[in-house]
């Protein structure tokens, strides 16, 4: 059996493997920048779609193509990227597409979260060795970042607003002279042309540990939006429910149409506290529902009529996601979405009965 296919997620470089090889071999011609592997132009072919000699470049992100534009202009400058939005508008999915297009390698990570240090974004040591030998090059641990200057890559920061302000602070120098000084061995680490980093922030997480005005300055800042259109985000779901449940083999059939635009009509008149005619205020619950929450409760929803159903997504699959995704605070989003059931859902037709029917059961 192919290794590949017992692994759980694999990054985009292996993932779309063939897109990046028919990109590569289009763009032979193209000039490209220091330690790139694809043109501009075919960076941006691979992260919007489009076609690479006989080989269809399947979108990764659906939305701004101006937004993506400015993404990788900034990536061919000294300076660094940070995309910002709402939870599941696509932040980490972009960086992680745009450094395998840039770089091949997507690995080099550091994700940040209250326990995150200011060793993982410089270096630490293995103990062992420098007891036995002292400070020296064999002792240091590299953290993705150093490692990405080595190479000349791109390293990837993920929720750098979760990190404390003293571990944010330790970008500023890098940023800014593009080396990390090694003082225990008397040296520095200069970057390799080519490095960058690009950073996710979300917006739920202001005030949390809020990025400095110097480091904020050292950062080309770029806002991702939620899905504009009902029918883009439709797209988005469908498409990404489709690649995820191909991964994980789920025995079950696609869902229809139908089923998408419920959820995704629902996700959006709760996240939004109004329904989609602008007719009724609504509540929203407590938790995030976003589109990639959207897309976690329709693979699962899968996996239910796998496992346990006839292989066919029913109304009772989707309600058993629909309650897990919006119910999170129990006291408060139970009643929430009671309300929705019975203000708005109830009275929408036939078309909606039965998954009317199933939330309210499910709701107790």
């Amino acid at each position: 059996m192919d290794q590949k296919q017992n692994v759980l997620r694999l990054p985009a470089e292996k993932l779309y493997a063939h897109e990046l090889e028919a990109l590569r071999e289009a763009d032979k011609a193209a000039e490209k920048p220091a330690g790139w592997q694809l043109s501009p132009r075919a960076v941006l072919t691979f992260i919007t779609g489009g076609q690479a000699g006989d080989t269809v470049i399947t979108p990764k992100y659906i939305g701004n193509k101006r937004l993506v534009e400015m993404a990788i202009a900034t990536l061919l400058t000294d300076r660094a990227l940070l995309l910002i939005g709402e939870p599941g508008t696509a932040k980490s999915w972009l960086s992680e597409n745009l450094t395998a297009a840039i770089h091949g390698d997507s690995s080099k990570v550091v994700q940040g979260t209250a326990g995150t240090s200011e060793e993982h974004v410089r270096y630490s040591w293995n103990y062992a060795l420098l007891l036995a030998q002292g400070p020296s090059d064999q002792a240091i641990i590299r953290s993705p970042i150093l490692r990405a200057m080595e190479g000349g890559g791109i390293a990837r920061f993920e929720e750098i607003s979760r990190c404390a302000s003293e571990v944010q602070d330790a970008l500023i120098s890098i940023l800014s002279e593009k080396t990390i000084s090694i003082p225990e061995l008397g040296r520095e680490v200069s970057a390799e042309r080519g490095f960058s980093i690009i950073a996710t922030a979300n917006t739920r997480d202001r005030g949390v540990n809020e990025m400095s005005a110097a480091l904020k300055r050292r950062f080309n800042i770029i806002v991702l939006p939620a899905p504009s259109s009902i029918e883009t985000e439709i797209d988005i779901v469908r498409r990404r429910v489709s690649e995820i449940s191909a991964s994980y083999e789920l025995r079950a059939s696609q869902p229809d149409e139908d089923a998408i635009r419920k959820v995704v009509t629902i996700f959006r008149e709760l996240r939004s506290g109004v329904t989609l005619d602008g007719k009724e205020k609504l509540r929203s619950p407590s938790g995030v529902i976003s589109t990639a929450e959207a897309i976690s409760l329709l693979t699962g929803s899968m996996a239910l009529a796998g496992s346990f159903g006839n292989g066919q997504l029913t109304d009772e699959d989707v309600a058993a996601g629909l309650q897990g995704a919006i119910v999170k605070d129990d006291a408060k989003d139970q009643q929430v979405w009671k309300e929705y059931l019975d203000n708005i859902m109830k009275k929408r037709g036939s078309s909606w009965r039965s998954l009317y029917s199933a939330c309210t059961e499910m709701n107790g």
